[in-house]
């Protein structure tokens, strides 16, 4: 690495961008607000790619994390606008369109990985991976967005949002719901590569291989989920995906086969590819505050999780190893499971009537 860094460092310099993320999320319901949805898209794509851009030229941490600290900025623009934008269809056609949505972020994180895994195979500067994307992306975003035409907003909308949107207990519950699937997707797109590396000396390539693996998963589960949700419901789909990444998270802790810890991450992005689709989905739903208000203060909070995992994950994996920093990862999927019932409409009576004994009890 140019930086010449640990992971610890290297852990705390990549919390520039979800800490970018948190700092826009405070904003984001006024700023869509006067940009509105697509001039929101038009302005936060290019702003990101610039911010990568920017990346790549930095010789040491702190010019680093702040070029990722411009970009997690956009990304909180742009997380909140789509969501509510895909939420808003669902409501105008009637069909769950959520998880579909999600899936061509992650196709777009696959073909990035792809590309930045044959680069590194033949020691191609990154920058001129971003320089790419850059012009690729932003050109995309214009073309589709001067004929689209947004969806209305839905009858639970028009609730004003303070900067900071207090959780209610819904929201609460969707946050530790998702705790398990934002740290393990973390782990994975910041240190996948480097476990690679560092378990098993392979070569560029099949590291980057561990990224867009999981990627492509991700991508293949979130295409078809929409209609699987439909007829299985949203709870079965949670506590399957959930088992799923327990697997793969035991194949990555527990493996000496680099080939098995590719099926691991693989398993990993599958698992976490609708967990928080279907909390945002739940969040927009519940009719106790507007969409964007429960939204904002979702993306808020989970947004929390991808702030620590990099340096906290970082630091496990300096003093401990890195297969430890995967492995503290597997308490949170048994809070996932229980959980699970955060999906419902209504919970209260769930924080009412349950305490840990009993909640655990009746899931298993």
């Amino acid at each position: 690495m140019q930086m010449g860094i640990g992971e610890g460092a290297l852990g705390l310099a990549l919390a520039g961008l979800p800490l970018g993320v948190q700092i826009s999320l405070f904003f984001a319901d006024k700023i869509l607000k006067v940009l509105g949805f697509k001039l929101a898209m038009c302005i936060g794509v290019p702003m990101l790619g610039g911010s990568l851009i920017l990346a790549s030229f930095s010789l040491e941490p702190l010019r680093f994390f702040l070029a990722l600290l411009v970009g997690g900025m956009a990304v909180g623009i742009v997380e909140v606008a789509v969501n509510l934008e895909a939420d808003r269809v669902e409501y105008q056609i009637g069909k769950k369109i959520m998880n579909r949505s999600h899936s061509f972020w992650s196709l777009g994180f696959f073909t990035a990985g792809v590309f930045g895994a044959l680069f590194s195979q033949n020691s191609i500067d990154p920058t001129f991976h971003f320089i790419g994307s850059f012009f690729i992306g932003s050109l995309l975003v214009l073309y589709f967005s001067l004929n689209y035409k947004t969806a209305g907003l839905r009858p639970n909308s028009n609730d004003k949002n303070s900067i900071f949107v207090i959780p209610n207990k819904g929201v609460l519950a969707l946050v530790v719901f998702t705790l398990s699937a934002m740290l393990i997707e973390g782990a994975g797109i910041d240190w996948s590569v480097i476990f690679m590396r560092d378990i098993f000396g392979t070569p560029a390539f099949l590291n980057g291989t561990a990224l867009f693996l999981g990627a492509l998963a991700q991508f293949a589960v979130r295409y078809f989920a929409d209609s699987i949700v439909e007829r299985y419901g949203s709870e079965t789909v949670a506590r399957t995906s959930t088992l799923v990444m327990f697997v793969g998270l035991g194949m990555i802790c527990l493996t000496n086969k680099p080939y098995i810890a590719l099926l691991g991450f693989a398993l990993m992005g599958g698992g976490t590819a609708v967990i928080f689709p279907l909390a945002v989905s739940a969040a927009a739903q519940k009719s106790d505050r507007s969409a964007a208000t429960n939204v904002a203060s979702l993306a808020q909070l989970s947004f929390v999780v991808f702030l620590l995992a990099p340096p906290l994950l970082g630091f496990i994996a300096e003093n401990y190893g890195i297969r430890t920093s995967f492995a503290i990862c597997l308490p949170l999927l048994l809070l996932s499971w229980i959980f699970v019932f955060s999906l419902k409409k209504k919970v209260l009576n769930y924080f009412n009537c349950f305490n840990a004994g009993q909640i655990f009890v009746t899931k298993f």
